[in-house]
């Protein structure tokens, strides 16, 4: 184009001679011709098709027969171009990927027809939340591993929020939607959700859902309206449909990698906040960050946060353990055959008996592993007390330094167990913190024996007597008392009397 400017102007302003144009441009005089009846920019017009390499040998009824299986099965266990080359590659084929692509890129557009139209949404502030999982895949500690993540986003200012799991069970749903709702500072009218059993236990021909008992709780407790979307139409929900395709190019490519879980989710927290700072899709002059402000004064307030656990009863084993998700968790040793109230959380498992708190435990997701407190068998002790050495729950048993060093010292002797056992329960009736105080003396004034301890213990215990102030009169004897031994005079003769 700057050519054909420069040789108009040459010519017909200039009003230099077209043989002139033609020997300093080195184009022949007919392309001046032409540039100078015509205006308008030279363009290349294909005269033929291109050659492109074709699939032969009968693969391409192969890989057509191939693709209509695919048309067969469930969407998600369709298999891609890349997948289906590979297959033709099984049998034989020796092309390359391209002519594969192109044959069922066609046999794809043969099948959509004129295409599906979609109608635009509209959404109010503060009218709705969109939420999706999605999987990826992280570095945690090392080793590569799944994640579930869940994904959310405000419809309004388009502001979302991501936060990972190991898994996509009920309390971690409950979980998620506390702390989503916990970083936008309130609550939207709706949800829009899909169907997983964790939130719709059944849909019925009409579409009408019975929602979770749990997820029910969740909606009634921030007065949110469940809007469940019909089977297999992710367009009700395409904004956070999009989100997942496009965060995870954004966030997972190439796989972040953290000491733990933890460290993934602030993180994610962070580029949330900062993906907020694009230009909003519908207000190019404004951030979502400052779109969402607005709509901030539109949410509910936040209120108590809902304790989102799950909870089932559950049986002590006699070795003092509950099993929950292929793990076993221990409970004080007097609860032993009873039952118990396990209620799952998605970082820690809580065991409950009435109205208390019997134990705690961090959750693990291993599969088949016993994690002990062992201060839940220490009672047991007091009759089994050989149990010590070779108790499971007290295999590396992280004590504090002076209690350790005073057990090694208690088991090298003989009936040290027993010693060790009593200080143990010592530690039950005054406090691990009081005997823990006690044991740094005894290592301090190098008295290590059980009866120095104790009476360390008695002396940290001991109530201590507050001396009266200085101005405080004591109360005075009215009658000075004497000494009078007829009194006992008078006993004696009474005994005599009897006798």
């Amino acid at each position: 184009m700057e050519s054909v400017s420069k040789i108009r102007l040459w010519i017909l302003q200039e009003g230099r001679s077209i043989r002139s144009v033609a020997r300093a441009t080195g184009l022949s005089r007919n392309t001046i011709k032409k540039y100078l009846k015509d205006d308008n920019p030279p363009s290349y017009q294909r005269q033929a098709p291109p050659a492109r390499h074709k699939l032969c040998d009968g693969f391409d009824t192969r890989l057509q027969e191939l693709f209509e299986q695919d048309q067969k099965r469930p969407r998600r266990e369709r298999r891609t171009a890349v997948r289906l080359y590979e297959q033709l590659v099984s049998e034989g084929y020796t092309g390359s990927y391209s002519p594969v692509q192109r044959f069922v890129r066609d046999l794809k557009r043969a099948g959509a027809g004129s295409g599906e139209a979609f109608i635009p949404l509209h959404f109010a502030a503060g009218d709705a939340l969109q939420f999706d999982w999605s999987e990826e895949r992280v570095v945690l500690g090392g080793v590569e591993q799944k994640v579930k993540v869940a994904h959310f986003r405000l419809c309004h200012s388009r502001k979302p929020f991501l936060v990972a799991y190991p898994g996509e069970s009920q309390e971690m749903v409950l979980d998620a939607f506390v702390r989503a709702l916990s970083f936008y500072g309130g609550v939207p009218r709706r949800v829009i959700i899909d169907n997983p059993k964790t939130m719709v236990t059944y849909v019925s021909r009409s579409k009408d859902r019975v929602f979770h008992p749990r997820f029910l709780a969740l909606m009634n407790h921030y007065v949110m309206e469940p809007v469940a979307c019909t089977p297999a139409s992710g367009w009700e929900k395409g904004q956070v449909e999009n989100q997942v395709q496009f965060l995870r190019g954004r966030l997972f490519v190439p796989m972040p990698a953290f000491d733990d879980l933890d460290g993934l989710n602030d993180w994610l927290r962070l580029r949330c906040e900062d993906l907020a700072n694009r230009a909003h899709p519908e207000h190019s002059t404004r951030t979502i960050a400052e779109v969402f402000e607005d709509e901030r004064a539109e949410l509910r307030p936040l209120g108590r946060a809902f304790d989102g656990y799950v909870e089932k009863t559950v049986r002590v084993r006699s070795t003092c353990l509950v099993q929950y998700a292929s793990n076993r968790y221990s409970v004080p040793s007097r609860f032993a055959g009873q039952h118990v109230s396990l209620r799952a959380y998605a970082g820690r498992i809580v065991l409950v008996s009435g109205q208390d708190v019997i134990a705690e435990h961090k959750r693990r997701f291993t599969r088949n592993v016993s994690y002990f407190e062992p201060w839940h068998y220490v009672p047991l002790l007091d009759r089994k007390p050989g149990a010590l050495r070779n108790g499971a729950p007290f295999v590396d048993w992280q004590l504090p330094d002076a209690m350790h060093r005073i057990r090694e010292h208690y088991m090298a002797g003989k009936g040290g167990d027993r010693e060790f056992v009593d200080l143990l329960l010592l530690a039950q009736d005054h406090g691990i913190e009081v005997v823990e105080i006690a044991c740094d003396l005894a290592v301090e004034q190098n008295t290590l024996r059980l009866p120095a301890i104790v009476n360390l213990i008695n002396q940290l215990v001991e109530p201590v007597i507050t001396p009266l102030g200085e101005p405080y009169t004591y109360p005075q004897l009215t009658l000075r008392p004497e000494a009078d031994c007829k009194r006992y005079e008078a006993l004696c003769s009474a005994e005599e009397a009897a006798a």
